[in-house]
């Protein structure tokens, strides 16, 4: 993260995404598939680097091979939409200061937790009746049962799931350098994979996906 002064001088946090530019690799219509979605590519890499099956998919849309392929909800022609057709790129500039956007990615892993930090749990007694077991998760319900129900809040691996932080308000889009810059912090590490999407509902939308980006100029990021 880093941070910008608004018109007022205030210190505003914001997080720096490279959204874009992303290539529209397919449609899937009602017709055809059953339902409206478009595949959109993100990251240009190299085709030597590129598998024999996804060299197929670009090649098919005369497109040059990307290192990430999305499926998105298709934006909705009733509500004045323009559809996207392959070939077409999406570029960051289809976000507007101000604009209210969600931000998909896979949270920061946390290793193996106790239960205290896994699910936010107490803890039992820091006082009396409690000798090595402040942190323990104490009972787990039944025990003439021979096994542990599905779903049971216990110690384990925590984090590394797909999260969305939702109502963060975009502060300024940089349409130069494919920036985008929103209020506040976005799931997962510098550099890993986010989809950003409006506010809206999903079908009337034009997403984008990128990398999420560090502090500094240049650095990666998505939307």
């Amino acid at each position: 993260m880093t941070r910008v002064f608004d018109d007022q001088g205030q210190s505003v946090p914001v997080t720096v995404i490279e959204a874009g530019p992303c290539i529209v690799v397919d449609t899937c219509t009602q017709e055809r598939d059953g339902y409206a979605a478009v595949r959109v590519a993100f990251e240009p890499i190299p085709e030597r680097k590129a598998t024999k099956p996804m060299k197929g998919v670009f090649a098919k849309r005369k497109v040059a091979p990307h290192r990430v392929i999305r499926e998105l909800p298709a934006p909705d022609a009733q509500a004045g939409a323009s559809p996207l057709e392959p070939g077409q790129t999406i570029t960051v500039e289809v976000f507007a200061p101000g604009q209210i956007v969600h931000v998909t990615g896979t949270s920061l892993g946390r290793g193996f937790a106790g239960a205290m930090k896994r699910h936010g749990f107490s803890g039992q007694r820091d006082s009396h009746g409690v000798s090595l077991m402040h942190r323990a998760v104490g009972s787990i319900g039944q025990s003439n049962i021979a096994r542990v129900f599905p779903g049971k809040r216990m110690p384990g691996r925590a984090g590394r799931k797909r999260v969305t932080v939702r109502g963060l308000r975009v502060v300024q889009v940089d349409a130069k350098r494919n920036l985008l810059l929103v209020r506040g912090a976005t799931p997962g590490i510098r550099g890993g994979l986010l989809t950003v999407r409006t506010a809206a509902a999903a079908a009337t939308e034009k997403p984008a996906t990128a990398k999420a980006a560090g502090s500094k100029a240049g650095g990666k990021a998505g939307a």
